[in-house]
């Protein structure tokens, strides 16, 4: 049996066995169009994409970060975007160079100019190939974000002897649970608009998603209903499981938060001020004092900027996961 679908917004051809999927009344099917750079990247870049096809897991990356594109559309598009920003650091490199040429520094114009370009261009390149994987990263943290209060919800659903399909139809409508409605929506596509029966669209499940507490939920679902065990103590029991891991977890993030705050203290704002108090001493009494004032400009808008940058990213990030 096989199941009439469509890619690129066209029917691919079915067989006489084929299933006709119905949706809602007023529904319409929606298809994973290419937008038009991805299509002139396709076009241009198709040929060197097939020569070397992407690896299988890039594929796998674009699904658990549920990016509905092809492992060789997305390389053709990484293609493109970095030639398009190859050639726009190629012209900066030539401005910079033709302005230090221009005052007398040709050596420093020369090495900007071939550096930029050169140094970045390979490096942006890696960091867009790699741009799925930590993406789907990303949704795996927020999915563990989220299990706990969606497995209470799923525990409430199954204590009222709701059927399994009908408790991810539900968990996927809530959206307040992110990434991990998300999660059941796909499972509910599987079922509903796929035709797929409800455990072989839980393995899937487990097989895409980039959680693994998500996974290893799935993974228990399938066999205990396979087992012939009972569903509703194994989701009181997973509730019960993930609310004390989120409460340990939460206790680990303010810990590492509060040291964070500690080691702000002493690396960002006393070394600096200290290191400063020095320096200028070091300029004022002894000699090199041109020197001394080019490192104080140094620590200030170098060094004491990038540590703060750098300190304030992790420490967002963990408040907004607390």
């Amino acid at each position: 049996m096989a199941i009439t679908t469509a890619s690129r917004g066209k029917p691919l051809p079915s067989d006489d066995n084929a299933t006709l999927v119905r949706v809602k009344r007023g529904s319409q099917p929606s298809f994973s169009t290419l937008s038009p750079f991805q299509r002139w990247a396709w076009r241009t870049f198709r040929a060197r994409v097939l020569r070397r096809p992407p690896s299988p897991s890039l594929d796998e990356s674009l699904a658990r970060a549920h990016l509905r594109m092809r492992g060789d559309e997305y390389l053709a598009q990484v293609y493109g975007m970095t030639l398009i920003i190859g050639l726009v650091l190629a012209v900066l490199g030539g401005v910079l160079f033709t302005i230090l040429f221009l005052s007398g520094q040709t050596i420093l114009g020369l090495a900007l100019g071939v550096l930029v370009p050169v140094a970045i261009t390979p490096l942006l390149f890696l960091l867009l190939q790699g741009q799925p994987a930590s993406t789907a990263k990303s949704r795996g943290r927020k999915i563990d974000a989220k299990i706990s209060s969606a497995m209470s919800f799923v525990s409430a659903m199954a204590s009222a002897d709701v059927n399994i399909d009908q408790i991810f139809r539900e968990l996927a409508r809530q959206k307040i649970y992110g990434q991990v409605a998300e999660e059941a929506a796909w499972i509910t596509r599987d079922t509903e608009l796929l035709g797929v029966d409800i455990l072989t669209a839980l393995k899937d499940g487990a097989t895409r998603t980039p959680s693994k507490r998500w996974q290893e939920f799935l993974q228990g679902v399938v066999t205990t209903a396979t087992s012939g065990g009972q569903l509703k103590p194994y989701f009181l029991l997973k509730a019960e499981q993930f609310e004390q891991e989120h409460k340990l977890e939460m206790l680990r993030r303010v810990e590492t938060m509060g040291l964070f705050a500690e080691t702000f203290v002493t690396v960002v704002v006393a070394f600096p001020l200290f290191l400063v108090i020095i320096i200028a001493i070091f300029a004022i009494i002894g000699s090199g004092g041109s020197f001394m004032i080019l490192v104080l400009y140094l620590i200030v808008g170098i060094m004491i900027p990038v540590s703060q940058v750098g300190f304030i990213i992790p420490m967002q990030s963990l408040a907004s996961e607390v």
